[in-house]
């Protein structure tokens, strides 16, 4: 039996991101980790955190 489905990596319909604190942590934590990596003078991890909170933020709450 072939299961052609598309999966994503952040998906808002799965179950586990029913609640929006799970959302909320799940787009906080990077972007804790970016100012952390920023104040301790690390930009290119900070980048990267800061940049997977962005995607985060727009796949989880701004996405039409």
């Amino acid at each position: 039996m072939t299961d052609n489905r598309k999966y994503k990596f952040l998906d808002r319909d799965h179950p586990f991101f029913a609640k929006t604190w799970v959302r909320g942590a799940t787009v906080a934590l990077p972007a804790g980790m970016a100012v952390l990596e920023f104040a301790m003078a690390s930009p290119g991890f900070g980048i990267l955190f800061a940049a997977a909170a962005g995607w985060a933020l727009w796949e989880l709450f701004l996405r039409p």
